[in-house]
């Protein structure tokens, strides 16, 4: 059986010991939070290599289709070229968690932190924190921006302008949420206080997260609560197959996670609102979205299975490899990561 490598340089070390305690939080959160609505389960993991394993892989705990969770994926991935000097990257060592409540009332949240290491020496974080409800409430709102605020401190602002800037949808004139926090680049020279900003946001968006789930699958659901859902998650899985930088240059840099890179799609999509925006994207992205609609099953609500996944990722990939030129439309903060180049 192969064996998964991990980065032998120290920073990268303490950075996958954060990820991987915060990993294992939140899925403990979340393990709890279906014990306590009645409903026990466990997240399901499963090991991904890259390279078989010579570069590196990850883990990723998920669930589907559970009496809380529609979709819950956290993902734990440590890259790294230790072997392979001529490479810019030196290590990427990352958290990414997205999760799908099945009540509408309970909102969608994603959340990144991550240690990226060039070759040089130099290495910076990136750290994401994002509310994504179906069905808007105030107060999950107010309190999720308050937690994240706290924990960021004088670069909250910063913070906030440039997920606004990230997340937004040209096409629906919308953000894909209510919430964005985004640290690009982040490296204030003392690593240790940043990776203590890291944690700090990481259980800020946990801890408030959780309380949002707890309260908001608590109310009554009603069939235009579910409509307003669906749409929503067809505009999350537009939004993340269209626009989101992190997600095209995963599914460039290498085939070998496609079903980890796609587990932020929601568990079902409606395939006739999504091919309305078709006229809104500019070229050449409606070759995108046809190729994407194609990738999905003719039923209406169209499920988001395992294999849609991998047709939906082999789509990405070859439109981008076709058109790279297309890169161009893709979301941007203030600093656009050359993340694809770092692995070349």
């Amino acid at each position: 059986m192969a064996t998964r490598t991990v980065p032998q340089s120290e920073s990268a070390t303490q950075a996958a010991l954060l990820v991987q305690s915060l990993q294992e939080l939140f899925v403990q959160q979340l393990e709890e939070l279906s014990r306590n609505a009645g409903s026990p389960c466990n997240l399901k993991p499963t090991e991904w290599l890259r390279d078989e394993g010579r570069h590196g892989g990850g883990v990723r705990f998920g669930i589907q289709d559970s009496p809380v969770f529609g979709r819950a994926s956290i993902n734990y991935s440590a890259i790294h070229y230790d072997d392979l000097p001529e490479k810019a990257l030196g290590s990427a060592t990352a958290l990414s968690c997205i999760v799908h409540p099945r009540s509408p009332h309970a909102p969608s949240m994603h959340m990144h932190i991550s240690w990226t290491e060039l070759r040089s020496g130099r290495g910076y974080w990136r750290m994401m924190a994002d509310l994504n409800p179906a069905i808007p409430d105030d107060g999950h709102r107010v309190n999720f921006d308050a937690a994240i605020g706290a924990a960021l401190g004088d670069l909250a602002q910063a913070a906030r302008e440039q997920g606004e800037r990230y997340f937004y949808i040209p096409a629906l004139e919308r953000h894909r949420g209510v919430s964005h926090f985004y640290l690009e680049n982040h490296s204030s020279g003392d690593f240790e206080a940043d990776r203590a900003l890291a944690d700090a946001v990481a259980r800020a968006a946990v801890g408030t997260y959780i309380l949002a789930v707890e309260e908001g699958q608590g109310r009554s659901v009603s069939d235009d609560d579910c409509r307003r859902q669906l749409a929503y998650h067809t505009s999350y899985l537009f939004q993340v197959l269209t626009l989101d930088r992190g997600t095209s240059s995963g599914l460039l840099v290498h085939d070998q996670n496609d079903v980890g890179i796609m587990g932020s799609l929601p568990g079902h999509v409606d395939p006739e609102l999504l091919a309305s925006w078709r006229p809104r994207l500019p070229a050449p992205q409606e070759k995108l979205l046809d190729a994407l609609l194609a990738a999905l099953p003719s039923a209406n609500p169209a499920p988001v299975t395992t294999t849609t996944k991998r047709a939906l990722a082999q789509a990405v990939r070859a439109h981008y490899s076709n058109h790279p030129e297309a890169l161009a439309h893709q979301a941007s903060g203030e600093v656009l990561p050359p993340t694809v180049d770092n692995h070349r």
